[in-house]
């Protein structure tokens, strides 16, 4: 595989998320696939309309993806917006649905929305993608509002927590999901829009629908997206991942012109300028960067896929999950905790709370353990020989978050999280 991770900074959240990272976060639900197995979808479901840039009245659904068997009803939402350069694309194309069904294996509720494309003829395409992504940003923050009105008024039928909603998406997508988070207050509204056209009204939120709930987000995902201006980012705006490669012919890396069809539109600051920016003004915030990867560089290649995935997984939980080791970067978010777990060895409190754990050999071995302890990123911060058939390890010296146990010569492997 040929990339590499231009920054790997994830700071935890010590505010409203934290409070959550307790039943749920088991060491296993939001980083990895094995969490669930099976997967279900229903599809368009309304969640507003507006005009389009046509004057067409136009409905917008959201396909909504979750794990068979998923019973919490407080899970994170991720909101997915697809690609498409806002002027084709739809809401189960191929860039977003193997991503949605991996994040709902994972134990996230996943919402892949609809929001309105077209641009109006015209000489000035500049003007019009601009205004294309506002209509975009509007229908976005009419779906956040959607799900918390579900929640207030209709007894949370989607079973989700209204503080942790994230927004996110891919190419044109990306373009919603950072302008939404980013772009929060009066006089960032591009001078371009003229709010009197149809379709066009009602400032920052919009009219898309669901009005008089909060359109904020609790972290943002973007895949090969940019923004018109990485300085709307501001200290203490919602963290960010990204994912981009470093050869992408039509949204830049870094700053540079959007491309339609090889003609330049619009400059803009790519996910590269983004991040640096983001860690200049002390932004939580993750990169990964795709070595010679093109547009939308997860489409049909695996390995692009799983540094994808993974980047936004393990960012995304680290910031959910405060219990969890803080992950920025590919990891194997495939791996199967009961595929490793032997009956013969029980580890014991987990999670524990007092540095203190304890391992028991069933069969009451006499003879010695070499055990070791991982960190997320598959580094030992602990070895312990131990002998007998119960051993307990001192884990004074780690810090709170999760942890991979294994024994030396022994097929076991067990996720142990530590506060």
């Amino acid at each position: 595989m040929t990339h590499r991770i231009l920054s790997a900074i994830v700071v935890l959240f010590v505010g409203a998320l934290n409070v959550h990272a307790q039943p749920d976060c088991d060491g296993e639900r939001y980083r990895y696939t094995s969490a669930f197995e099976n997967v279900s979808v229903s599809e368009d479901h309304v969640y507003g309309s507006n005009l389009s840039a046509l004057g067409v009245d136009t409905e917008l659904v959201f396909d909504f993806y979750e794990a068979v068997g998923n019973v919490e009803d407080e899970r994170p939402l991720l909101i997915m917006a697809h690609g498409g350069f806002f002027l084709t694309g739809s809401n189960n194309g191929l860039e977003v649905v193997p991503l949605c069904e991996d994040f709902a294996r994972m134990g996230y509720a996943v919402a892949s929305i609809s929001y309105r494309l077209g641009i109006a003829p015209s000489f000035d395409l500049e003007n019009e993608l601009i205004q294309a992504v506002w209509r975009g940003v509007h229908d976005s923050r009419a779906a956040v509002r959607y799900f918390r009105k579900s929640v207030e008024e209709e007894g949370n039928p989607w079973g989700i927590d209204a503080d942790r909603i994230f927004i996110g998406g891919v190419s044109a997508g990306g373009f919603v999901a950072l302008h939404h988070a980013y772009v929060d207050q009066d006089a960032e509204i591009p001078s371009n829009i003229d709010q009197g056209q149809p379709g066009m009204g009602g400032g920052l939120e919009g009219d898309s629908g669901n009005p008089g709930y909060s359109s904020d987000v609790a972290g943002v995902f973007n895949i090969c997206g940019a923004l018109r201006d990485a300085d709307w980012i501001a200290p203490g705006d919602a963290p960010l991942v990204s994912v981009h490669g470093t050869a992408d012919g039509t949204v830049p890396y870094g700053t540079d012109m959007v491309s339609l069809l090889g003609f330049p539109v619009i400059e803009v600051d790519g996910s590269a300028s983004i991040h640096d920016h983001a860690e200049d003004i002390g932004l939580t915030h993750c990169f990964g960067s795709i070595e010679g990867g093109g547009h939308v560089a997860h489409l049909g290649n695996n390995d692009n896929y799983d540094l994808t995935l993974s980047t936004i997984a393990g960012a995304l939980s680290s910031w959910i999950c405060g219990s969890y080791v803080s992950q920025c970067g590919e990891y194997d978010y495939t791996s199967s905790v009961a595929a490793l777990a032997s009956p013969l060895v029980q580890m014991y409190p987990n999670p524990t709370f007092n540095n203190r754990v304890t391992l028991a050999h069933e069969n009451g071995t006499s003879g010695f353990w070499e055990v070791q302890c991982l960190d997320a990123q598959g580094r030992e911060v602990m070895r312990q020989m131990v002998r007998g058939p119960q051993a307990v390890l001192d884990l004074s010296g780690l810090t709170p978050g999760l942890y991979m146990v294994q024994i030396e010569g022994l097929a076991w492997r067990e996720r142990l999280v530590v506060h």
